[in-house]
């Protein structure tokens, strides 16, 4: 058992508690301890309401949060005590508070997330369901995660979630779903409430709530594929599309890691970055284009497919890459012959940085040809064809073949 000689040294002056809305009767004795010796405590004015009244002085969350953190750091070394809903590192204010106060200096004591009261209530195994937060993110992140037979855990942003949420499934073919609203778990006021997305009509929904979704997909349901390559008609298009056959190559070429960031220079539609970003949560990717109505294209098409935040950079390369995070990789569609753009890939790219660009007209290909001569690396030809009418029979009707050169910075 851990005591609170284990846990409180000299340099650890500030307390997280997650505290639930069982408020002060759910704590520990170890927290409540730390919260007796704290000079200063902040917290939500909610968390602040449900251990009050407090003998130290006490402060309510500011908006934006990191107006709060001037204080914090100014009482270095001070008992001071933070209270967060649930798990402070989950979907939390822990994440923020480690990014200005070393992690040995914090006593972490966390309570029960709301995700997992909720898989409790529900009896469903919480490694197999997907978390989700919209709370302060873009509702449309929740696409990607609809999938047949899914379960979902959907912390809202307030009361009008879950209907939004169930307008939502709705269009995109999933009003048999089953929707779960729970609501201020944990405490007196908690309320369960199950219907389908089909027959949703709750009112009166406290803001404080998370959603469970049980997944059920009709036969015309809009169902993301979780392979790479996603047919072309999923993205809005003037043409500047790298299609899907190559778009798979090209991923595959890239070689994506959790986490990375690609820069898509030339971005077209979005699709290569739209899809860098579906592989993982983690990812990063930023889009480079010229054509203001392309860019604003793409920002349809990310936000349509769930990743919303796709960063945009309207202008031209190379100027426009000059003030941006450095990538890990880095896919150039359109305008590889251009001054400069391959060159500045070079100096952007770190060691072990991977580089492909597609090429299909002759003079693109024969920079890329060079490039394979004095840097080595990939070059392959691809060139897909289809099937189409000729006359009342079927020919392959062939597309312009694509040159792709993929290379590793050393």
């Amino acid at each position: 058992m851990t005591t609170m000689a284990a846990l409180k040294t000299q340099t650890k002056w500030l307390s997280l508690i997650g505290i639930g809305e069982d408020g002060m009767g759910g704590l520990s004795p170890a927290a409540r301890t730390l919260l007796a010796q704290a000079q200063f405590v902040i917290g939500g004015a909610r968390h602040l309401a449900l251990v009050g009244p407090l003998a130290a002085p006490s402060m309510a969350w500011p908006s934006p949060l990191h107006d709060a953190l001037p204080e914090i750091v100014a009482r270095r070394g001070t008992p001071l005590a933070v209270l967060a809903s649930g798990d402070p590192f989950f979907y939390g204010i822990g994440a923020l508070l480690t990014r200005h106060v070393p992690t040995e200096e914090i006593i972490c004591l966390p309570a029960p997330s709301s995700f997992s009261l909720a898989a409790a209530r529900l009896g469903w195994p919480l490694q197999e369901c997907r978390l989700v937060s919209l709370h302060g993110r873009e509702f449309t992140r929740i696409v990607p995660h609809l999938q047949p037979g899914a379960r979902i855990l959907c912390l809202s942003w307030d009361e009008t979630t879950p209907p939004r949420l169930a307008a939502f499934l709705c269009e995109r073919g999933f009003g048999a779903s089953q929707i779960t609203v729970m609501e201020a778990m944990g405490g007196a006021r908690e309320r369960l409430c199950t219907l389908r997305a089909a027959d949703f009509a709750l009112s009166d929904i406290d803001p404080l709530n998370l959603v469970a979704l049980d997944i059920v997909a009709e036969a015309t349901a809009k169902i993301l594929p979780l392979g790479t390559g996603l047919a072309d008609e999923w993205f809005e298009s003037d043409g500047q599309l790298t299609k899907r056959e190559i778009r798979a190559l090209t991923l595959a070429a890239l070689r994506p890691q959790r986490g990375a960031r690609l820069w898509d220079i030339g971005a077209g539609a979005g699709s290569v970055g739209i899809e860098w970003l579906l592989l993982d949560p983690l990812n990063q990717a930023i889009a480079i284009e010229a054509n203001p109505e392309r860019a604003a294209r793409i920002a349809r098409n990310a936000t349509a497919l769930g990743v919303p935040h796709l960063e945009i950079v309207t202008g031209k390369a190379p100027e426009a890459l000059k003030a941006l995070p450095p990538p890990h990789a880095i896919f150039i569609g359109g305008g590889a012959s251009d001054p400069g753009i391959i060159d500045a890939a070079f100096a952007a790219l770190p060691s072990g940085g991977r580089l492909v660009v597609n090429a299909v007209t002759l003079e693109t290909q024969a920079l890329l040809l060079r490039c394979f001569e004095t840097h080595s690396g990939d070059l392959v030809q691809a060139q897909i064809s289809r099937a189409d009418r000729v006359g009342g029979f079927h020919a392959w009707r062939p597309a312009m073949p694509v040159m792709q050169w993929a290379w590793t910075k050393p």
